[in-house]
């Protein structure tokens, strides 16, 4: 079903495509026979640099997005950052900066207050006329916290109209299954006082497919195959309201609640032959059946004081979440059906975080000194139980399986900056330091670690102004990434009955250091950032050749080296048809022990993204995006080139109030992901990672009422994007 589908929205824009064409020959035809008054050759065709729409703010990337052709067929603003230059978003829409950071996503210069998950639901409820442009800082001064290795700054349009306004968003999926995403947002302004109210429901279901072809150390050849279906609800809601008590004060308090239900299905098989893959040696099933559910509960309130150059904020967050789960794993010897083994976990995960900070800021002339302080604390208690099926045919405790773990953290960070602007030239400056104490107690495995550790982080940055047309600026930051619960927890988690990750409550925190130097010329902007990591986290894969369990371990590795060099240059062909074209380039050294010994490898790759948007006749707007990622990979893994083209139609109705959308993201289903280990004496082993990012979409968007104040956004800490 979904092929014919394809196949008429291609016929759809072809006939569209068609028209255009035509119409671009009759006006052609009119400019022709008017040229031939006064000549008979065409000495040229000029090709026109686009409209500006990116420049530099502090060395950072600004896009204007709201009223930018690039962007107009986009669904949401995880569409837009999909396209955005030097902004990557995966299958999982994970968005990631610099070729591997996480980035924090702020709102309006300030971090938002949500889940991963609520994160990407919320993106998905902005459309690009909502947002009038996004910054990328991959070089953070030490203003912000030292975990946040890079931001996302997503600047909404400010409208102060008074009144009542609504929106609706509504997006439906469909690949083998579907899934359909629901937002209405509604805001009340006063005047004095600006109440908003914003309510979710997303539902369906998503697919996953994994393969792995592993030879063992015995010469067998062992094949994995794996599908999953993930049906999910999630319902959320935020509700506040902010006051203006007067021209120098302001007071926000915003509630919010997220709740999710996961019902997932997976279903795999492990089948392994002779080396000459004749004889059958094995040929098991597994089933693993989960329900999954998580609530989240969180309160965000801030205050803020300005009289003429001097400024005072307040904010204080509390954020709650608990998740829970339960798994059944039962193995089958597919031959007879006989159960093989069957265990069952349960997992009661709960985690709290209080954080309080204050920050200052007094503006003398061309010169700006701000200072902060801050306190946060988490709470993270994790209990998982295995219970196994018995030769009694009873469900016994497990131990070797089971385990309670609790982890506690308190951080105390301050910073002072100091920005001096002399003509063209600027100068910042900062300094932080964040304490942190921290206690993990893996109880059941009576291991204990306490750290206490004081760290100071400076940043300096300068950047010129030569013209209008020209900029260029220098930076230098160091930064501190602190692991995430789940990369410290000791337990057990199942890919399949012989394929599991165990988290390591060793983990120390890593330290970076890079710099970055960016130049822009009109619309041609160019990065170049190149830095060592020390002490850097990861997963390394260990096989036992007796029982074929791999296992995935979490390390630090003493260091590596990288550097980073994109480019972006957007172009406009003729008045209907406009290009963007990104090209990054990056390099990565590990230094990786591994098994007694030490590998050690030049990494290079490169990807290639063009966006092509044809503005046609009758208010359509066709978008062509494609990209290409190389062969890349790092010191145990090769990870193999990919590439994806995506096609969407836009059109807006009603004096823009509905917008309307269709397209197909993944049109060749060629994105997947395919790994190889690299050294074959150890363990020969390549799997591959397919999501159902293959989809047809469809996208309504109808904006109501009159008012178009911007609401404030709430806020989140480093400390919730690691409770993850």
């Amino acid at each position: 079903m979904i092929f014919k589908l394809w196949f008429l929205l291609l016929l759809l824009f072809l006939s569209i495509f068609g028209k255009a064409q035509e119409a671009v020959k009759g006006k052609t035809a009119d400019s022709l026979a008017e040229a031939k008054t006064s000549t008979t050759n065409i000495s040229e065709v000029i090709i026109q640099s686009a409209p500006r729409k990116m420049k530099l703010n502090e060395g950072n990337l600004v896009l204007s997005v709201a009223g930018n052709k690039d962007f107009k067929t986009s669904t949401h603003l995880l569409d837009v950052l999909r396209k955005t230059p030097g902004v990557t978003v995966d299958q999982e829409d994970g968005i990631f900066i610099g070729g591997r950071i996480t980035p924090a996503v702020f709102i309006d210069g300030k971090p938002v207050v949500m889940s991963n998950q609520e994160l990407q639901a919320y993106l998905r409820s902005l459309s690009p006329e909502m947002v009038e442009s996004v910054e990328v800082n991959t070089n953070p001064s030490s203003k912000y916290d030292a975990e946040f290795k890079g931001i996302i700054d997503i600047k909404l349009k400010k409208n102060v109209s008074l009144g009542l306004k609504a929106s609706y968003n509504g997006n439906i999926y469909v690949n083998k299954f579907n899934y359909r995403e629901n937002a209405f947002n509604i805001s009340y302004h006063t005047g004095r006082v600006t109440y908003n109210l914003q309510t979710g429901y997303n539902e369906g279901i998503s697919t996953y497919r994994y393969h792995a072809l592993q030879r063992l150390t015995n010469t067998n050849i062992m094949r994995t195959q794996t599908y999953q279906e993930d049906a999910g609800k999630v319902y959320n809601f935020q509700a506040g309201a902010d006051f203006k008590l007067n021209d120098k004060n302001r007071l926000g308090i915003n509630l919010r609640g997220n709740f999710r239900n996961n019902d997932r299905i997976r279903n795999g098989s492990l089948y392994t032959t002779d080396k000459t893959e004749t004889q059958l040696v094995l040929n098991t099933a597994s089933e693993n059946p989960t329900d999954y559910s998580q609530d989240n509960y969180g309160m965000t309130a801030d205050y803020s004081f300005q009289n003429k150059g001097f400024k005072l904020a307040f904010l204080g967050n509390y954020l709650s979440v608990k998740n829970k789960q339960n798994d059944d794993f039962i193995n089958r010897d597919r031959t007879n059906t006989e159960v093989l083994s069957y265990w069952k976990s349960d997992l009661v995960n709960k985690i709290g975080i209080y954080t309080a900070q204050i920050d200052a800021s007094q503006k003398i002339k061309e010169t700006d000194i701000e200072a902060g302080l801050k306190y946060s604390h988490s709470d993270t208690n994790n209990n998982i139980r295995y219970d196994t099926l018995s030769v009694a045919n009873q469900f016994v405790f497990d131990p070797s399986r089971s385990n309670v773990f609790s982890y506690k953290e308190k951080i105390w960070a301050g910073y002072l900056a100091y920005r001096q602007k002399i003509g063209d030239f600027q100068i910042n400056a900062g300094l932080r330091f964040e304490n942190t104490n921290s206690i993990s107690n893996a109880i059941t495995v009576d291991s204990v670690v306490s750290r206490n550790y004081l760290k100071w982080l400076p940043s300096l940055s300068a950047s010129y102004t030569f013209n209008k047309s020209s900029e260029f600026s220098l930076s230098y930051s160091r930064k501190i990434t602190r692991p995430a619960f789940s990369q410290l927890n000791p337990f057990r988690f199942y890919f399949s009955p012989l394929n599991y990750w165990i988290g390591n409550p060793y983990l120390l925190p890593s330290f970076t250091s890079q710099i970055k130097a960016t130049y822009r010329y009109k619309n041609w902007i160019t990065s170049f950032t190149a830095g060592k990591e020390k002490d850097v986290m990861t997963r390394y894969p260990l096989y036992n050749p007796e029982t074929n369990v791999l296992e995935y371990l979490g390390t630090n590795l003493p260091y590596r080296n990288f550097a980073v060099l994109e480019t972006s240059f957007p172009v406009r062909i003729t008045k209907w048809w406009n290009i963007t074209s990104q090209i990054s380039g990056y390099y990565n050294y590990e230094f990786r022990p591994y098994l007694d010994e030490v590998f050690a490898l030049n990494i290079y790759n490169y990807e290639v993204r063009v966006n092509q948007v044809f503005s046609l006749p009758k208010g359509f707007t066709v978008n062509v995006f494609g990209a290409y990622e190389s062969k890349t990979g790092n010191s145990l893994y090769i990870i193999k080139p990919r590439y994806t083209v995506d096609v969407s139609v836009q059109k807006a109705w009603f004096d823009n109030k509905l917008n309307t959308k269709i397209g197909i993201n993944n049109l060749f289903d060629s994105y997947d992901q395919r790994l190889e280990f690299r050294h074959k004496q150890i363990m020969d082993n390549r799997f591959t990672h397919w999501w159902d990012s293959s989809r047809l979409v469809f996208s309504l968007s109808y904006n109501m009422g009159s008012s178009k104040y911007q609401v404030k956004e709430t806020q989140k800490t480093e400390e919730e994007n690691r409770a993850r």
